[in-house]
């Protein structure tokens, strides 16, 4: 299970709408699978089908993630006109086994899907992704 706000999923989907056609892509980080910043970042593959994480806004990020004692809670990406679900290329890619990988689908526009996953060693298992509300 992760445990997201609802302002970052809003933020992962204005993302993922604001570089459609292509995909977008960020970190997310925090302790113990719960989400306390996201990192939008550069996809330098500009690409529908695949994406690929500026290496220096990605170093940036992690610099700022171990400074401030937090883990790399998750990764996200878009897919622009297929479903929430890792691709194979997803799997291959995915080289941090204990972090969270969510996938903003915008194959229905209007109706944007976030799921989120574990992948390890190629192998995909659905997470629950606990909504959480900003406290006041």
């Amino acid at each position: 299970m992760i445990t997201l706000e609802q302002r970052f999923a809003d933020e992962m989907i204005a993302h993922a709408r604001e570089e459609d056609p292509n995909e977008c892509c960020g970190v997310l980080a925090g302790n113990d699978a719960r989400v306390v910043r996201l990192y939008r970042v550069t996809n330098s593959e500009r690409s529908p089908y695949r994406y690929s994480m500026d290496s220096q806004e990605f170093f940036k990020a992690y610099r700022e993630i171990e400074g401030n004692g937090w883990e790399m809670t998750g990764f996200y990406h878009s897919h622009t006109h297929s479903p929430a679900y890792p691709s194979q290329t997803d799997c291959n890619l995915a080289f941090w086994p204990d972090s969270h990988y969510l996938v903003v689908s915008l194959e229905d526009k209007e109706s944007p899907v976030v799921r989120a996953f574990i992948i390890t060693d190629g192998e995909v298992e659905e997470q629950e992704i606990r909504s959480e509300e900003v406290a006041q």
